[in-house]
């Protein structure tokens, strides 16, 4: 089943991946300043079991991200994305499948696929009818430290499969460059940004990358 390919144009540049907090408050305004500094890809990604805060700060990170004309993607559930009215759902090896994501959230949706450092995987997504595949970790990451490696030149590798690829992992401002130069179309990013003094020019430091390596 073919993907929303009149949606697939705006997966590039900085993809801010949300950091988990009950704080609501907290977690809007960090993501109000890198929306002020140009993200126009967020990942809400919340782990906590508690759907009642989940919903809440799906429902106010929609909210943002169209006042700030960003996508909003859901990470992991098909069922939260489509009850906020997310863009999309962000869906890794053991979240459910991509055909019946496209079922639940209809044609338009973007539908993200995690393929680590497997070209196969990213064969199988693209065929299922994948958006846009997500590689990595390329660096080392504080947030999933035992994340499996995946070599840059995977970038080059998943070229032929037509369909914006995504670098994640352990990335910012200094190592960011090989893997755009490489062919990410946008990189996720979550330290980079939310243990930044200022999350507002860090993302637009991050962002104004895609522009120069042009």
């Amino acid at each position: 089943m073919a993907g929303s390919s009149n949606q697939r144009h705006r997966i590039r540049g900085v993809y801010l991946l949300t950091r988990e907090t009950p704080d609501t408050a907290s977690l809007c305004a960090g993501v109000d300043a890198a929306l002020h500094g140009g993200v126009r890809l967020l990942q809400y990604r919340d782990k906590s079991g508690d759907p009642g805060r989940q919903r809440e700060q799906a429902a106010a990170l929609r909210a943002s991200t169209r006042r700030h004309g960003a996508l909003l993607i859901i990470n992991d559930d098909v069922a939260l994305a489509a009850d906020c009215g997310a863009d999309g759902v962000h869906l890794g090896e053991h979240d459910g499948d991509i055909r019946a994501a496209r079922g639940a959230l209809g044609p338009t949706a973007i539908i993200g696929a995690s393929c680590y450092n497997d070209l196969r995987h990213a064969e199988a997504a693209a065929r299922a009818g994948a958006d846009y595949l997500a590689f990595g970790a390329f660096f080392a990451s504080g947030t999933k430290p035992g994340a499996r490696r995946a070599e840059v030149t995977l970038l080059h590798q998943s070229e032929h499969f037509g369909l914006p690829r995504v670098a994640i992992g352990g990335l910012d401002a200094h190592n960011a460059p090989l893997v755009i130069e490489a062919g990410a179309a946008a990189i996720a990013v979550l330290g980079a940004i939310w243990d930044a003094p200022d999350r507002e020019a860090a993302a637009r430091a991050l962002n104004d990358l895609f522009s120069s390596l042009e």
